[in-house]
């Protein structure tokens, strides 16, 4: 889990009585998760997050499965997926199944509304486009190659300050964390790890907002969405403290792990789930084995599907894979280098792949909205000429 935080002037004890310059006592407010025996973070309020003025329904959140369910390779072309107008609402679904929900959106605007989760956690991964995540917490500023993680229940709003938007989104119902292989006992990243606490970015500007009115949040829960209108601004926060908050992890300070001859998926992997893992693909030093073939080998990761989003289209084992494809290759078929691609690689030195990979342990579906955006062909592209 994240390190431990605090934001702004805190009371000496928990619980006990804060008071405001007027008297009256901050609210104290407890969020965290696993049923309090998970990560936690306390915060205090202007005013009470309970103070709904009304609570409305919103519509539900549906995902229609292709009819086609036969397995085989695929390719989506998500650059061309139209610009809309919101991060939250005109997500585009592509891939899904009961552990996390794949999907990517062009917004072009920031939403009127802020948006609490209450279901799953959420992974941005910030393929174009730069601004801030507003939230409870403080500001937390994006830029392109940032994994922005969002635990669940947590309100928050992407102020966009750039034309250009891709965002790539996972959603899941279990906590997203740091691999536990990197982890010593006590929770801090080991020195093996290809990342450590330095490189994690915490909300830092804690902007409280002191406006009364009427707030829009949309909340996610049980598939439906609901509008709660609050009284008064909902990031009203004073100060807090903790280890359960957004937090933002470049994918350019991800230090990969090379080696003579070719390391497998395993050595790439940035976060943790339930059941997925995410891994990065960054440039790096290629194999410096005298007769080492730098491109993947054939592989079946017979429990696995793996899914890939090629953020350049520098990947040294595929043709025809642009900025914006994303391939799904399930298991059941084995997987490798397109024909050639493994001749080609021996010799290399240097890889300037940039790739963001998650390996599902239970199947993934295909969404029907993705398949305006699919390359047919892609399965007999291991056809040797």
């Amino acid at each position: 889990m994240p390190c431990y935080q605090q934001r702004g002037n805190l009371p000496a004890k928990r619980h006990t009585a804060y008071r405001k310059p007027d008297g009256g006592l901050y609210a104290e407010h407890l969020m965290g998760t696993l049923g309090f025996d998970g990560p936690a973070s306390l915060l205090y309020h202007l005013r009470r997050p309970t103070q709904i003025l009304a609570t409305r329904p919103f519509g539900p959140v549906t995902i229609e499965e292709e009819s086609d369910q036969s397995v085989r390779m695929r390719h989506f072309l998500t650059a061309q997926i139209d610009k809309t107008a919101s991060i939250t609402l005109d997500r585009t679904p592509l891939l899904f199944n009961r552990d996390v929900i794949v999907s990517l959106v062009r917004p072009t605007k920031t939403d009127a509304f802020f948006f609490r989760n209450g279901q799953a956690d959420q992974v941005h991964y910030i393929s174009q486009g730069q601004g801030i995540v507003e939230t409870e917490f403080g500001e937390l500023p994006y830029r392109e190659g940032d994994y922005i993680v969002i635990p669940r229940g947590i309100v928050h709003r992407f102020r966009l300050e750039s034309d250009e938007h891709a965002v790539l989104i996972f959603e899941t119902p279990s906590y997203v964390r740091f691999p536990s292989r990197y982890l010593t006992r006590e929770g801090q990243l080991m020195e093996h790890a290809p990342f450590c606490e330095r490189d994690i970015r915490a909300p830092e500007n804690l902007v409280c907002q002191d406006q009364t009115g009427e707030f829009k949040v949309l909340v996610k829960q049980r598939n439906l969405l609901t509008e709660i209108i609050l009284d008064h601004h909902p990031c009203d926060v004073i100060a807090w403290d903790g280890c359960y908050y957004p937090w933002a992890l470049s994918i350019h300070d991800f230090e990969p792990i090379t080696g003579s001859l070719h390391q497998p998926p395993p050595v790439h992997q940035t976060l943790q789930a339930d059941q997925f893992v995410l891994c990065s693909f960054t440039p790096r030093m290629l194999d410096y084995h005298p007769e080492a073939v730098p491109a993947p080998y054939n592989h079946s990761n017979v429990m696995s599907d793996e899914l890939i989003y090629y953020a350049n289209d520098q990947f040294i084992s595929r043709s025809g894979a642009g900025f914006g494809s994303l391939t799904l290759h399930p298991a059941g078929l084995p997987h490798g280098p397109q024909p050639g691609k493994a001749e080609a690689s021996i010799g290399g030195k240097r890889t300037e792949e940039l790739a963001v990979m998650i390996d599902t342990f239970h199947p993934l579906k295909v969404a029907a909205p993705a398949l305006d955006f699919e390359d047919p062909a892609y399965g007999q592209s291991w056809i040797e000429p």
